[in-house]
């Protein structure tokens, strides 16, 4: 007869890395709140220096971080519940964030990139995480 396996207790860093991963995912939410209402509220506020491959509308940008941010923001505070839907969404639009950051470079690089490295940290962290350590806390 086989005997169950003992999850290994998590260690205090993944636990401290996770309410991180929530409170970036917050930010980022309110970064790209930032950025969509000033893309939507002057479009002109973004300039591209060069021509882009990727040349798309700043509104249309602006509306995209906007209902994104709200997301990303009601996710980030879904991690501190434990919720396995806030992890898997926050997973999934960190990378979407990401790839949307990739293309809105020619329009604001230095953010872009700071972004980008942000979702990367939030991926890392929701991806240590588990409920069950969630609920010990």
């Amino acid at each position: 007869m086989a005997t169950p396996q003992t999850s290994k207790p998590e260690s205090g860093w993944t636990v401290g890395f996770a309410f991180f991963a929530g409170a970036i995912m917050i930010l980022i939410g309110i970064f790209h709140l930032f950025e969509g209402i000033a893309a939507i509220a002057e479009d002109e506020f973004f300039v591209v220096g060069r021509e882009y491959v990727y040349d798309i509308d700043v509104t249309a940008w602006g509306w995209i971080h906007l209902i994104g941010g709200i997301i990303i923001v009601a996710a980030g505070i879904g991690v501190y519940s434990g919720a396995a839907w806030a992890r898997i969404v926050g997973i999934l639009l960190a990378g979407l964030s990401a790839i949307g950051n990739f293309f809105f470079i020619p329009y604001y690089p230095a953010w872009s990139i700071l972004i980008i490295a942000l979702d990367i940290a939030v991926i890392l962290a929701l991806t240590a995480f588990t409920r069950e350590v969630a609920e010990g806390y």
